[in-house]
């Protein structure tokens, strides 16, 4: 194991006993005691196990008949996270021995380990829960990927696992939540309760989990029934916000149900609990049985909250309750194999809204963001393969990215969709009954799935999997055939030889072979090849979106298609527009062929090849948007394209009114008001006025608060900013805070940006005005977005580092805050500056990081430079500038 560092593996844990008690509201200190049943393997003087901000008080191990040792001399080794135990004399080998350690901890505020997390209450709450002058707060832990060790000292690698008792004491008007159900409550001191709950299966350390605060629930049954009862499904929340649980709770009881029976394995705990966290890294963290989740991601209110989380919420809900089954009942055997968990997760979460929400028709959707996303990060030279090595598992946390979820869900997809998803899903149930309980690795999978669908699935995956970036097919026509070259694309269009390599096995997706109706079973297995009786008129690759790369196509072909656009499905007008728009960017193609293609869509109808469409003009914005004319330019073209669309659609959500539809009119109306479509524009700033006036009387609906806010940034923004951080502060929409933050970011006018915007971010808590550094990367991410905010954020980023840092704690943020504000720069003088800032600091949490965003900025300079003349001919040409 000399690629990985671990552990010594002298000492095998078996069984946890986790109690902790004299929880401090004042300096947030607890006691605890673990009392571990190991094995001690070798003969030892020396006990290694994990820590981190936790100080051992007394050790004592029983090995052998009854030889007791103790022990009071600890040593740690604060950057790998580890304490060593030393005894006097060598512990004996033991199949049966007790380690028990007495610590303390610390309820920390930066979202890892056991920590607190403050809100508003919305309704009275019990008298103990802990408050200052300002928030209240919440008691809640997270583990994954290594923070286990923040709350107790124990074995923190995924493959040492065990089974866990757990018990806290807390106050009694409180409530205490943890994996599995309650086993007894006794009553301690004058006012607390020791709270203890039964043993759990074995698991990881990162899945265990437990909370502590002023909690409500509403509850909802299974229709199966497992062990002979159905199962109870509950959402917790702080008191008051259990009713916006409702629509989380609609989906996880038939989720359950749905993966009980895809996956041939019942559900295997005796409850499933979800809980509302009012600060959170991610979106959610699927611990077993007591499922962790940010509000905005759980929480759904139909009468405030954007129609778009209603998609979300189901989607996150479906992904954490997969875990359940793959990542929790069978855990990849480590870190390395992160992409495993999270890109099967992704892939069978979307698989299981398509079931229940077919009218949403997610795969397109995820076609439009997902796949768009994983191409992005995958397109750069400094990306990573989906497996990637991990030496150290603190290296684990720059790689919860685009390529473990998005990378791997699409390679997923293309694997399911090539073997047939029922024989799929039948080798996915026989890897997981093969492996329950225990770890394995992707060779496990992909053996199982070459059983069940009788093809040599790690041949075929191993490129896709172990090496980096994806393929671009470079069409050439000829009478009645095509001849197709697979080579690495890289966005920044100088692929070396040396880096194209790869051979990847492409599923071809081909239609419009002659003589064959629907797609043709063909791969492309070699560097080219010529496939002959193509029909002239019409063909087309990667039917359906199904494959994992972009397709360069002749010119004159792409016009062709813009004519034929009834033969395309939704998922292949999105796939063709970003392989243009990608194509583009890198040099294989145009942005004057890219809009000339675009200008095909204005009757289009569909909700997500508009997003496609809209969201590839505003990234070609972002890169060209410093010159005014362009910008100007663009945004016409932007309101002819959409002009008659949006008139049709209205400002009118009808009751009952597809969910389609009500996003199709919150992209449309969005764009209208971003490139200034004069009426719209208007409309948006009179209803922007009469809801300052009297939010009651003039209620804005939640899905149009973005575009209706942003007429009031664009026409009158010293007002629009006192009026929106007065709704961030007093609003009690769930996603309110982070459409005004998002709106907050787009403000013209460097004066306001300097007083009171940018510092807005980044102010210490308290006082209240200061952003929760969870979500501080959405105000960044949108000042990044934006040509005059993007300069000043990063000087006062320079000013101020090591207060943003410290106010930030948890890496995970750090990392996030680091790539959204500064991978948009459209120079190379940029990454000068950059390197020259962080020359000399501490950037080993990002620095993978770090690599990518010079790497986006080098593409976005090489672009502009390459193709602004162009694009400025084309629009003056075409009679927008």
């Amino acid at each position: 194991m000399t690629d990985r560092d671990v552990l010594p593996d002298n000492v095998k844990p078996s069984h946890y006993v986790v109690s902790l008690r004299d929880l401090e509201f004042k300096d947030w200190t607890y006691k605890g005691t673990v009392t571990l049943d190991a094995e001690i393997t070798k003969p030892t003087k020396n006990i290694v196990l994990n820590t981190l901000d936790i100080k051992l008080l007394d050790a004592k191990v029983t090995a052998g008949s009854d030889q007791s040792f103790q022990s009071s001399n600890f040593s740690y080794d604060e950057k790998a996270q580890r304490a060593t135990i030393s005894f006097d004399q060598e512990l004996p080998v033991s199949k049966k021995a007790s380690i028990v350690v007495d610590f303390q901890g610390v309820m920390n505020n930066e979202m890892a380990g056991f920590y607190r997390s403050k809100y508003k209450p919305v309704a009275t709450p019990a008298k103990s829960v802990p408050r200052d002058d300002e928030w209240h707060y919440m008691l809640s832990t997270q583990f994954e990927a290594c923070d286990a060790r923040r709350a107790f000292p124990c074995f923190d690698e995924p493959n040492l696992k065990a089974t866990f008792d757990f018990e806290i004491e807390i106050p009694t008007d409180q409530v205490a939540l943890s994996n599995m159900p309650v086993k007894e409550t006794k009553p301690t001191k004058d006012g607390w309760n020791m709270v203890s709950f039964e043993t759990s299966p074995v698991m990881s350390t990162y899945l265990l989990a437990w909370a502590v605060g002023d909690f409500t629930y509403v509850e909802k049954y299974t229709d199966r029934k497992y062990n002979g009862k159905p199962i109870p499904v509950r959402v917790y929340t702080t008191r008051g916000l259990e009713e916006q649980g409702r629509w989380a709770l609609d989906h996880a009881p038939k989720i359950i149900d749905f993966f009980s029976e895809i996956f041939d394995i019942d559900y295997p705990l005796p409850k499933s609990d979800l809980l509302a966290v009012h600060e959170f890294t991610h979106g959610a963290m699927e611990n077993w049985g007591l499922v962790t989740y940010r509000t905005t991601q759980v929480l759904y209110d139909e009468k405030t909250s954007d129609a778009r989380f209603k998609n979300a919420v189901a989607y996150v809900v479906a992904h954490e309750l997969a875990h359940q089954w793959f990542g929790n009942l069978v855990t990849m055997d480590w870190w390395d194999e992160l992409w495993l968990n999270e890109g099967f997760a992704t892939w069978v979460g979307w698989y299981a809204v398509d079931h229940l929400h077919p009218d949403w028709e997610v795969w397109a959707q995820f076609v439009n963001e997902g796949m768009e996303a994983a191409f992005r990060l995958d397109g750069i030279r400094a990306s990573h393969p989906i497996h990637v090595p991990v030496r150290d598992a603190l290296d684990v946390n720059q790689i919860f990215d685009s390529i473990s979820y998005l990378k791997g869900c699409s390679a997923i997809r293309m694997l399911a969709n090539h073997l047939g998803v029922e024989n799929f899903l039948k080798g996915v149930s026989n890897y997981l009954k093969a492996h329950a309980y225990g770890n394995a690795k992707t060779k496990a999978l992909w053996d199982a799935l070459s059983e069940a669908s009788g093809k040599d699935v790690n041949q075929i995956m191993h490129p896709w999997i172990s090496k980096i970036g994806h393929p671009v097919l470079t069409v050439a026509e000829e009478p009645g055939q095509i001849s197709i070259k697979q080579s690495r694309f890289l966005s920044t269009g100088d692929v070396k030889p040396e880096e194209d390599t790869t051979t990847w096995w492409v599923p071809l997706g081909l239609e419009g072979k002659k003589g064959e109706t629907g797609v043709a079973a063909l791969s492309l297995e070699k560097k080219e090849d010529t496939i002959r009786d193509i029909d002239d008129d019409f063909y087309k690759l990667n039917s359906g979106a199904t494959g994992f790369y972009r397709v360069n196509y002749p010119p004159a072909r792409l016009a062709k298609l813009s004519n034929h656009l009834e033969k395309l499905s939704t998922e292949d007008k999105i796939s063709i527009i970003g392989s243009t728009a990608d194509l583009a960017f890198s040099g294989n193609g145009t942005t004057a062929a890219l809009l000339t293609f675009l200008q095909g869509f204005s009757k289009e109808s569909h909700s997500l090849v508009w997003s496609q469409i809209l969201d590839t003009v505003a990234s070609v914005k972002s890169v060209f948007g410093e010159d005014e004319q362009i910008k100007k330019g663009l945004d016409k073209f932007v309101v002819k394209l959409i002009d008659q669309s949006v008139k049709e659609i209205g400002w009118d959500f009808p009751e009952g009114e597809d969910y389609l539809k009500g996003i199709l009119r919150k992209t449309l109306v969005g764009s209208a008001v971003a490139s200034d479509h004069p009426e719209i524009t208007e409309e948006a700033f009179k209803r922007f006025n009469a809801w300052a006036e009297n939010p009651e009387a003039n209620p804005i609906h939640p899905s149009l608060r973005v575009s209706i806010w942003r007429s009031g940034v664009q026409k009158d923004p010293a007002r629009t900013v006192q009026i929106l951080k007065k709704e961030w502060f007093e609003t009690k929409s769930i996603d309110g805070k982070l459409f005004c933050l998002s709106v907050l970011g787009l403000v013209k006018d460097p004066e306001l940006l300097k007083s009171s915007i940018i510092p807005f971010n980044f102010n210490a808590s308290p006082p209240s005005d200061a952003v929760p550094s969870a979500d501080m990367h959405v105000l960044a991410g949108s000042l990044s977005n934006n040509v005059v905010g993007r300069p000043l954020q990063w000087a006062y980023v320079k000013e101020n580092w090591d207060a943003i840092v410290a106010k930030i704690g948890n890496p995970i943020v750090v990392d996030r805050f680091v790539n959204v504000s500064l991978s948009r720069f459209t120079d190379e003088s940029a990454i000068a500056d950059i390197d020259a800032f962080f020359d000399g600091k501490d950037t080993s949490s990002f620095d993978r990081t770090l690599r990518t965003v010079r790497d986006k900025i080098r593409g976005r300079a090489a672009y502009k430079q390459r193709d602004a003349a162009g694009l400025k001919e084309w629009l003056s040409t075409n009679g927008y500038v």
